[in-house]
């Protein structure tokens, strides 16, 4: 199940399709997960791989070779041996019959391989498009700060603007307007610092592809729609069939095919051999067979059959490791999730609303002499401040939620509304 919603899980953000064919440079979490799967190097190892063991697979299904051998005797010596004629010469044919089921074992364990390969594959996949999903959700954050950079970009404009009102008219001293246009300049810069973040993250997203000079736009997402997820515990039933965990099935797989091959060793193989022979200075021939058997072959293969016993136990022991650091480590995503879920929502809903209408109210006392420059920008700063932090909050929590489809192989809900554009930031 997993390896089908890998496939087609989206980590973090909404199925979104491409706005129209007018807008090509504009793509999708999917499509950069689409371009990661097909050019990735560490994908196109994995199927060179697989043809690597297939070929091992078709050379472990071969049994014993047989030999083809000729034996001359007798031949150049003395009396009566003296000359070719009186040589005698042999032709056989000889092999190994192999006994305790070594050719299954041999064909067993490469098979072994090949199907834990596909485990290996949607591991490396999952653990791509996380990484897709971390550098994409960088680029969407890159444009929600751009946003609260105009948003303070245009409110200390407004500033600028009120203190040059005032000071025409007297009410107010040249420092004010100074200050106003120093906190503007500040906002400008923090704004187009942004851009040379975004077309970073770009780039580091593009890389994964092998483009080095990226020419796409991304569409527009709020990271800071959360969607609800399950309890603790439901989560983590999850592991038992994530890819991390399902691989143990497969390595414990491998090694008990190991055992099964050391324990055919136990069973000496048998060598025979099979000819005919011309006997002496005539043209008599005579048949010729020959069956050996090695000695000791139990006790040589006990060490082996040892080995092979104490790793199929220690996959266990590894099992139990591997499944206590998924635990701490979902627990620790699941409550930094909830955590930042919770302070993302209560700002938008209780915080910033309040912010922006001090902010508001200090604009109009200040036109009006009510209320000092200071004042209005302190307010300005902390409505910015608390978005910067909102925003914040919510990237992390996204970090969390990528990490969570990682760990468990699950696309949860939608983790943000993503609305097209086909506009670059400026």
């Amino acid at each position: 199940m997993w390896l089908r919603l890998a496939a087609t899980a989206a980590l973090v953000f909404a199925r979104c399709d491409i706005a129209s064919a007018q807008a090509p440079s504009v793509i999708t979490l999917e499509d950069a997960f689409a371009r990661v799967a097909e050019r990735h190097p560490d994908l196109r190892w994995v199927d060179l791989r697989g043809d690597v063991l297939a070929a091992d697979l078709a050379a472990a299904s071969q049994g014993p070779p047989l030999s083809v051998g000729a034996t001359l005797e007798n031949a150049f010596g003395t009396g009566d041996t003296r000359g070719v004629r009186a040589a005698e010469l042999s032709l056989t044919l000889a092999s190994v019959f192999e006994r305790g089921g070594k050719l299954d074992a041999r064909r067993t364990l490469a098979q072994s391989r090949i199907d834990a390969l596909a485990v290996e594959r949607a591991t490396r996949r999952l653990d791509l498009l996380a990484d897709v999903a971390r550098r994409h959700l960088d680029i969407v954050a890159e444009r929600a700060r751009r946003r609260i950079a105009d948003i303070d970009v245009a409110q200390r404009e407004r500033a600028v603007a009120a203190a040059e009102v005032r000071l025409r008219a007297g009410a107010s001293p040249e420092s004010v307007v100074l200050a106003a246009r120093a906190a503007l300049a500040r906002a400008q810069v923090d704004r187009d610092r942004g851009l040379q973040r975004f077309d970073a993250a770009r780039r580091h997203l593009a890389v994964l592809w092998g483009e080095r000079d990226p020419q796409f736009d991304v569409a527009a997402a709020d990271p800071t729609v959360l969607p609800p997820i399950g309890d603790a515990a439901a989560l983590a039933a999850l592991l038992e069939q994530a890819p991390e965990m399902s691989r143990f099935a497969d390595e414990r797989r491998i090694r008990e095919a190991r055992l099964e091959l050391a324990r055919s060793e136990a069973s000496a193989d048998v060598q025979w051999q099979l000819g005919v022979r011309r006997l002496g200075a005539g043209d008599d021939t005579a048949l010729i067979a020959s069956v050996s058997v090695p000695l000791g072959a139990r006790s040589r293969a006990q060490p082996a059959q040892r080995a092979a016993q104490a790793e199929l136990a220690a996959i266990e022991v590894e099992r139990e490791g591997k499944d206590l650091a998924l635990q701490s480590t979902l627990l620790d995503a699941h409550g930094r999730y909830r955590a930042a879920r919770l302070e993302v929502e209560r700002v938008r809903d209780d915080v910033l609303p309040l912010l922006a209408k001090a902010e508001a109210a200090a604009e109009r006392a200040y036109r009006g002499g009510a209320a000092s420059y200071l004042e209005w920008a302190q307010l300005q700063s902390a409505r910015t401040a608390e978005l910067r932090q909102q925003l914040d909050v919510a990237v992390d929590a996204q970090r969390a939620l990528i990490e969570i489809q990682r760990l468990t192989g699950q696309s949860m809900s939608p983790a943000a509304t993503t609305t097209h554009t086909t506009e670059a930031p400026r």
